[in-house]
């Protein structure tokens, strides 16, 4: 069986799809090698989401903010949109793959002391663990070299 590729996609690739990339690498590289992008990207991955990343003994800190341009040619089998769908605009992906919206808050937006801040992160984290790796554990998504 080969691995599969997904692409996450968010706006800034800071928090959400860098989690999102770290765990699916982490839990499930076995079947899955998770990449992440952003349309616009902040230029670097949020200190509290490398930190509730750490609790799981998962390393994002060496990763970098990238831009969707980087993904054009790959062809993930498939792409999850992370993006809050009502209070932000998610990106539209024109390449190849699958497409598949999963809504997250932005973390990134959390206000109040770090501890009610990470608490955010926290969360975020733990409910894209559950959603992201249940539905691609159910996926029935080809790998590419399988639907050619």
């Amino acid at each position: 069986m080969s691995t599969k590729q997904v692409l996450f996609l968010c706006t800034g690739n800071s928090c959400r799809s860098q989690m999102a990339e770290g765990l699916v690498n982490y839990f499930m590289g076995d079947q899955w090698e998770a990449y992440s992008a952003g349309t616009q990207p902040a230029g670097y991955v949020h200190p509290l989401a490398v930190q509730v990343m750490a609790e799981f003994d998962i390393d994002i800190s060496r990763n970098r903010s990238k831009s969707v341009d980087e993904f054009r040619y790959i062809g993930p089998d498939l792409v999850i949109t992370v993006c809050d769908d009502a209070a932000e605009d998610c990106p539209v992906w024109l390449g190849q793959g699958q497409k598949v919206h999963l809504s997250f808050p932005d973390p990134a937006k959390a206000s109040g002391s770090e501890a009610e801040r990470l608490a955010v992160f926290r969360q975020v984290r733990d409910d894209i663990r559950r959603r992201v790796l249940d539905y691609l554990t159910a996926s029935q998504v080809p790998a590419s070299s399988e639907a050619a």
